[in-house]
């Protein structure tokens, strides 16, 4: 997804247990496979899949958008079914494929209540108390959205995890740096929680438009351009967040038993 990449477990036929080391196995780049951050499918009771998502440093993650999407446009490809609803830690969500044939997933509500971040104490989350300012919001997983005059300036191995790790989000944070080209349009470079730097962030750039949005530096819709691509995001009057954009799948494996013996903790 825009560079953001993904490994998908499909549990559906032959579960594998997961675990901190088992994961963070797979997703060392030398000795595993590597990954932005793993998601893991299920049949649903009540949804067509249920998903877990996880970081590279093994902790589960709440949200990611690009795998949502990246998962929908795995199923919708078949043909078979024109959407596909998928149970989260954030709710239900559901995709579908555009007329234009680009992958549409609806990532839910947004939540702006400090609390709901969450935040070390209650604050305007519009405008952090905090240097530069920045807006919080939960799109499934905390973001901490800083406006910036130039995006490629800034140095996202020395603040990212500064911020995220900053006592005023108790379960840490996501961290865009965005610069506003115009109304409709937002450079964003991102810092994700539990894994570093990537190329592009979902959920990341879902929030970048709310923060934006609510700061007046952009109307609900935008288009937001990351390292690897851009992304259509709209924020809906219900307070639902829309993601469009390309997705490609790269190739289908089998983790050898020995692997999976051998890596789990």
């Amino acid at each position: 997804g825009l560079g953001n990449d993904f490994v998908v477990i499909d549990q559906r036929q032959t579960p594998v247990a997961l675990d901190t080391a088992l994961v963070r196995a797979i997703g060392n780049r030398r000795w595993g496979v590597g990954f932005d951050q793993l998601a893991e499918i299920r049949a649903g009771a009540d949804t067509d899949l249920e998903i877990t998502f996880w970081n590279a440093d093994g902790t589960i993650a709440g949200a990611c958008g690009n795998a949502t999407r990246c998962i929908a446009s795995l199923v919708l490809a078949s043909g078979t079914a024109e959407t596909v609803t998928m149970r989260t830690a954030n709710g239900v969500l559901a995709g579908r494929t555009r007329p234009d044939g680009v992958v549409e997933v609806d990532m839910g509500a947004v939540h702006l209540d400090w609390q709901a971040i969450p935040l070390a104490h209650a604050a305007d989350t519009a405008s952090l108390p905090l240097e530069g300012a920045p807006g919080a919001v939960n799109v499934g997983n905390p973001h901490a959205v800083f406006f910036v005059e130039d995006a490629e300036a800034v140095d996202l191995k020395t603040l990212g995890p500064r911020w995220e790790h900053d006592a005023f989000f108790p379960e840490k944070t996501n961290v865009e740096f965005c610069q506003v080209i115009d109304a409709q349009t937002i450079r964003m470079r991102v810092w994700e929680r539990g894994t570093g730097v990537t190329e592009a962030c979902g959920s990341g750039a879902c929030a970048a438009v709310v923060a934006a949005a609510r700061k007046g530096l952009t109307g609900r819709s935008a288009r937001v351009i990351l390292d690897g691509g851009p992304l259509e995001i709209t924020w809906t009057q219900d307070n639902h967040i829309l993601m469009a954009g390309p997705t490609a799948s790269v190739f289908e494996g089998v983790l050898s038993p020995d692997f999976v013996a051998d890596h789990a903790g």
